[in-house]
């Protein structure tokens, strides 16, 4: 059965600055599922981007279509775990290794991050390792609500006899030591399920992340961490936000709204089926309209198999007017979760190009949705080399 205890999810262990090793990364998602090896390498600390003390070489890498899963959880565990073999085999036979465990990242189970205070008092005169440990995992039981578990308790800030803005404790003497810190959880039964159907292809979960911090360590520049940043991930299922202010992860959250459900709203709209919907939204998606959006043309098939209906003819301003207020509410969201923690800076915008085609390759498009809303700036991830 799972390794899944009553309040948290597995969590990795640091590696020794000195050794290598082999990691592998496996995120089950609605539209696909993908499979990374990569091999760790020492490094200097000049070499190294900050907080980190390896190197990563990529050598392997699958993408297939997901099975089994809904807006990032289970809903089908043996269809599920066919497409999660077939996705790890693939990797492995392109690194020539096999792999033992996996990183896995989450976005679904309504991911939530909520600000804890938790303090105690110093016994011994100065902070140590053995407080900052005992005080979070005080925070952190508090923070639990029931049905759910701990993905990550990161600190925010500390205290120190009601100081606060302490950046790092140990040592320091004191009679009260206090943390803020964020903690980060999702439904327990979507966590559980998920190291089920891993565990079913014979393979043990390392750790398991929450998606937006994984992106935001992926695509944020330290400056950018440091001066306050929101990245928004959207996918076919889920979409994901992750607030970044002073360098720390201060907040997350998620909504079960992707781009699949754009493609119903086409479908919807429209009255065309499914599979045109998404063929529309891939080629002539857009979010906001031009001057000659309106006399551009296309002919939509109805939907069913009856041949004798004839065909509808949509501009592709309709088609923009179907789309924009997907786009206007979540970007709201994220903006009142910006505008909450003080970020002020930048909004980064990781998609998944595959279900969202066109509206999320027009990053024009997308950076004007922000700033029309009174967004600061945007610009789309790219990850940090």
């Amino acid at each position: 059965m799972t390794g899944l205890d009553r309040t948290q999810t597995p969590k990795t262990r640091q590696m020794p600055h000195k050794r290598g090793g082999l990691v592998a990364c496996l995120d089950i998602g609605t539209s696909k599922i993908a499979c990374m090896i990569a091999r760790l390498k020492p490094c200097p600390p000049s070499g190294a981007l900050r907080g980190r003390s390896h190197a990563v070489e990529l050598i392997g890498y699958s993408q297939i279509q997901s099975r089994g899963v809904k807006a990032g959880a289970v809903v089908d565990l043996a269809e599920c775990e066919q497409a999660v073999r077939q996705a790890v085999a693939l990797a492995e036979r392109m690194a020539k290794v096999r792999v033992e465990s996996v990183l896995l990242p989450v976005s679904g189970g309504r991911l939530q991050g909520q600000l804890i205070e938790a303090a105690a008092d110093i016994h011994g005169g100065a902070v140590t390792p053995a407080d900052v440990t005992r005080v979070t995992s005080t925070g952190m039981r508090h923070a639990t609500a029931a049905g759910r578990t701990v993905l990550h308790a990161l600190p925010v800030s500390y205290s120190l006899d009601g100081v606060k803005g302490i950046r790092d404790p140990r040592g320091m003497v004191a009679r009260k030591f206090g943390v803020d810190m964020n903690v980060a959880t999702t439904d327990a039964t979507v966590a559980r399920n998920l190291m089920l159907v891993v565990e079913r292809c014979h393979l043990n979960v390392e750790a398991m992340a929450a998606s937006p911090y994984v992106a935001g360590l992926s695509v944020l520049t330290d400056d950018e961490a440091d001066l306050g940043a929101a990245v928004v991930e959207m996918g076919a299922g889920t979409t994901t936000i992750a607030t970044y202010s002073g360098g720390r992860f201060v907040h997350a959250s998620g909504f079960a709204v992707g781009g699949h459900h754009i493609t119903m709203d086409l479908a919807r709209g429209l009255s065309a089926c499914i599979a045109d919907a998404e063929r529309i939204k891939t080629l002539y998606g857009t979010v906001l309209t031009g001057g000659s959006d309106a006399r551009e043309l296309m002919s939509v098939p109805a939907a069913g198999d009856d041949e004798i209906d004839a065909p509808q003819i949509v501009s592709r301003a309709t088609i923009a007017n179907i789309i924009d207020p997907f786009f206007q509410i979540r970007s709201r969201q994220s903006l009142q979760l910006a505008h909450k923690f003080q970020v002020l800076g930048r909004l980064h915008l990781r998609v998944d190009w595959r279900r969202l085609g066109q509206i999320a390759d027009s990053l024009f498009d997308l950076k004007r949705v922000f700033e029309n809303i009174k967004a600061r700036d945007a610009r789309r991830a790219r990850r940090r080399r």
